[in-house]
């Protein structure tokens, strides 16, 4: 079938594209830079011609709330119309595990937003809720950074490898729709800064982490179960420390 991933040339989507075409599908990545644009439109009609489904892994190029907000309900409700337009059966979203516990977070809120969209639009639909992806780690370590210290809430945390995601994601994409949400992890639980001691450790970083109850997430301070799935939810297989030795080896 023909697969349109909406953010197919980032971390999730290429894998996706990729993972679709090993399948037999045909994949097409739409970005800005393939000529596909969800905020003015520009390119959808001509992408989704003949398309059966439509995934959307595409994010926001800033977290400023407005911004966030902005982007998902002007790039979604775009492309959801020209999805009717085109008569596509399936549209799938990646989103986030917690986005519905922790509403005074800008970005939390806007995908809750984009999800509010989704469903009202018709339009068969399957929502695949993720963990935060190994691929973030550093970026997140180093945003905590204060001096020599790593300052970490100590709530449960459980990521996952952004392979997993992709392989997740395009399971559901090319089966029936879920007119509903389904959750993916990583197959290891502990308390977040837990996660980011061993991870220092690991690298060989001479930071060290500090257990902060008070230490932003994002900009907001994640409730215990905040970031990890309920029951039911799809775990994958690959452990930090083994994804890690691997991508060092690349």
């Amino acid at each position: 079938m023909k697969v349109v991933v909406v953010g197919g040339t980032g971390l999730i989507g290429s894998k996706l594209v990729a993972k679709l075409d090993e399948h037999g599908h045909e994949a097409v990545a739409a970005a800005p830079s393939t000529g596909v644009n969800t905020l003015t439109g520009e390119g959808l009609a001509e992408v989704l011609a003949g398309a059966q489904v439509v995934i959307d892994v595409s994010n926001s190029p800033s977290f400023e709330p407005a911004a966030v907000m902005e982007f998902f309900e002007t790039s979604t409700s775009n492309l959801l119309a020209a999805e009717a337009a085109a008569g596509v059966g399936h549209h799938v979203a990646l989103s986030v595990v917690g986005t519905e516990r922790m509403p005074e977070n800008g970005y939390f809120a806007a995908k809750v937003a984009q999800e509010g969209l989704i469903e009202k639009s018709g339009i068969p639909f399957s929502i695949v809720h993720a963990t935060q992806f190994f691929e973030f780690t550093r970026t997140i370590a180093d945003a905590a950074t204060d001096g020599d210290s790593v300052r970490i809430t100590p709530v449960l945390y459980q990521p996952i490898a952004g392979e997993e995601v992709a392989q997740a994601v395009g399971r559901v994409a090319v089966g029936q729709p879920l007119n509903g949400r389904i959750e993916v992890a990583g197959p290891e639980r502990s308390r977040m800064d837990e996660f980011f001691r061993e991870a220092l450790a690991a690298w060989g970083d001479p930071r060290t982490v500090v257990a902060d109850p008070e230490a932003p997430y994002y900009g907001s301070v994640p409730g215990e179960r905040t970031l990890v799935p309920g029951e039911g939810a799809i775990l994958g297989e690959i452990r930090y420390r083994d994804w890690l030795a691997q991508n060092a080896a690349k």
